[in-house]
């Protein structure tokens, strides 16, 4: 079964993590993504490594690039040269989505800007991704997710526990950009729909910093219309439903529960742990007692779920109708039988580089799942692309030779 994408070309003009994890999802729903870069160094992430991680005598994998931009085609080409920037106006004459995280002086320069290709393909959706949005002063100061999303959007602050001495590092690399980038697929998923039923182009405008407001949406709310910080968080020992809280277990590994309707909850776990006599325990009878006693009851249950392991407790509260999780590493989540078994990650084969899991786009269409192919070298594709487009041998010798073209 074909992608629901499927015969929707994309030309991405971008770098880093962003915009290219857009591309990515796009192409694991069907799209043709035809990634444009320097044919001379290409997207700086193609050279990101992790030196932590790479042994000596071992050829380093880098794995970010191959998580951004799998799946596509690669075609260098320089548009500061004059061919070359005719050549990515005609790729734009046969395409339906223009991805980039350009900014605006940039787009200008290099004659790439919202009119110039609208002037080349009236119906365009022409997607564009930024730090902190296309309005405002600073509209076209640049950004990182660890910037933009993470410290200025205020998700770093409701991380943080009130007596840190500092801000948690984001959870991993490139943790805003790919939830910026997943929203910018989204857009450009509904910008198409919107440019069938219509006939107009689309520009669609994705920040992280907005996608950052978005993920803390309760925060802001509660903190403009009580004029406080943020929503209070408290901590594993306030927690004033004892039972929608993370325990250890005697393994030091832990364990969330998370049993919003505590009075449904409370009497059916303290039966199944052994301890029935909790349930009528005048400090922990209701919802309202045990959020005044919450420090006694959670001392209770830190006892409780000290005496099992991990997965004994995986055992136990499978019998119950209770929401609960082990806290599980990415190495776990990895081979989660739950993430192997809807295919939220797939193996990608580099041959003699070895293989490894990738991550693919949360929404499923029809129960299709990608295949992973490796990300191309820089400018694989180039000849069979120009190729395509019309031009002749002859004519792509001459932009080799005059730089426009790998």
């Amino acid at each position: 079964m074909p992608g629901v994408l499927d015969g929707i070309r994309v030309i991405e003009l971008a770098t880093w993590g962003f915009i290219p994890s857009a591309g990515v999802a796009l192409a694991d729903w069907g799209a043709e993504v035809i990634k444009v870069e320097h044919p001379s160094h290409g997207d700086p992430m193609r050279g990101l490594v992790s030196g932590a991680l790479t042994k000596a005598g071992q050829r380093p994998v880098s794995f970010m690039f191959q998580t951004f931009s799998r799946n596509k085609t690669s075609v260098g080409i320089d548009l500061t040269v004059v061919s070359g920037r005719e050549a990515l106006l005609k790729l734009v004459a046969s395409a339906d989505v223009f991805l980039t995280n350009y900014l605006t002086p940039v787009r200008r320069k290099l004659g790439v800007d919202v009119d110039d290709l609208l002037a080349v393909n009236p119906r365009l959706v022409y997607a564009r991704g930024s730090g902190l949005g296309p309005q405002g002063e600073e509209a076209d100061t640049g950004g990182f997710d660890l910037a933009s999303y993470w410290s200025r959007g205020g998700v770093a602050y409701v991380s943080t526990p009130e007596d840190a001495d500092f801000p948690p590092p984001m959870p991993g690399a490139a943790f805003g950009d790919l939830q910026a980038g997943m929203y910018a697929a989204g857009g450009v998923a509904a910008a198409l729909f919107g440019r069938e039923r219509t006939g107009a182009a689309q520009v669609v405008d994705v920040s992280l910093l907005g996608a950052a407001a978005w993920g803390t949406a309760p925060h802001i709310a509660a903190s403009t219309l009580y004029d406080i910080d943020a929503m209070p968080r408290g901590d594993h020992y306030t927690a004033h439903n004892p039972i929608s809280n993370t325990y250890r277990t005697k393994d030091d590994r832990f364990i969330a529960i998370v049993m919003l309707e505590s009075d449904r909850f409370w009497r059916p776990l303290v039966e199944l742990v052994g301890r029935p006599e909790l349930a009528s325990d005048p400090r922990f009878c209701d919802a309202d007692a045990r959020g005044r006693n919450c420090a006694e009851c959670i001392a209770e249950l830190d006892e409780i779920f000290a005496r099992r392991t991990a997965q004994e407790w995986r055992e136990l509260l499978s019998k119950q109708r209770g929401v609960w999780a082990v806290v599980q590493s990415p190495k776990e989540t990895a081979v989660d039988p739950q993430v192997t078994g809807n295919g939220y990650v797939a193996p990608l084969d580099l041959g003699g580089d070895g293989s490894f899991a990738v991550s693919t786009p949360p929404v499923q269409f029809n129960g299709e799942r990608p295949s992973p192919r490796p990300a191309p070298e820089l400018g694989a594709d180039t000849d069979q692309v120009l190729l395509d487009l019309g031009y002749d041998w002859d004519e792509l010798l001459q932009m080799k030779v005059d730089g426009a073209i790998t």
